[in-house]
C-alpha cells in the first residue's frame, strides 16, 4: 500500500471513528500533497509524498520552538500531536549513534577532510538518511565529524 493510499484509508477511518484533530491533520497533508500533484500535473510516488511529510514535520517543529519560546504551550501541544501524526507515516527514524556511523562511512566514502567539503558530504549523506533523520541533526554530526 502506497503512502498516499494509507493516506486515504486512515482519513477513512478517523472520519468513521469521529476523530476530527487526526481527520484535520490527514486533510491538512493530503491537501499539500494534492497541491503539488496540481503543481506538476503528475502522481506523486512514495518518495515525494515522503518529501512532503518530512516539509510538513520541519514546518511543525519550527512553529512548536516558536510557540515554546512564547509562552503558548497550548498552541505548543496542539503541535506536538500533529507531529506526532504525522510522524506515522514517516520510516522508522535512526538514533544519533546510528546517523554518526552513517556520516563517518560517507565522510570516509568522500574523502572529506575539512569543512569545507561539507556540502560534499551532505550532498552524498541526505539521500541515505531521507525521511529517517532530522536535517538538523545530520547537519550538525557533519560539522562536528568535519573538525
Amino acid at each position: 500500500m502506497s503512502l498516499s493510499e494509507r493516506l486515504n484509508e486512515d482519513m477513512k477511518q478517523a472520519m468513521k471513528s469521529q476523530d476530527k484533530f487526526r481527520l484535520s491533520v490527514i486533510r491538512m497533508v493530503r491537501s499539500a500533497i494534492k497541491n503539488i500533484e496540481i503543481d506538476q500535473r503528475k502522481t506523486l510516488d512514495d518518495n515525494e509524498v515522503l518529501d512532503i511529510l518530512s516539509r510538513e514535520i520541519k514546518q511543525r517543529r519550527d512553529s512548536l520552538q516558536d510557540f515554546e519560546k512564547a509562552g503558548r504551550d497550548d498552541l505548543a501541544e496542539s503541535v506536538k500531536a500533529e507531529i506526532a501524526i504525522i510522524g506515522e507515516y514517516l520510516p522508522q527514524q535512526l538514533t544519533e549513534e546510528e546517523v554518526t556511523a552513517i556520516v563517518q562511512s560517507t565522510i570516509q566514502e568522500t574523502g572529506a577532510s575539512s569543512k569545507a567539503d561539507m556540502g560534499k558530504v551532505m550532498a552524498a549523506l541526505m539521500p541515505k538518511v531521507k525521511g529517517r533523520a532530522d536535517g538538523k541533526l545530520v547537519n550538525r554530526l557533519v560539522q562536528q565529524s568535519l573538525t
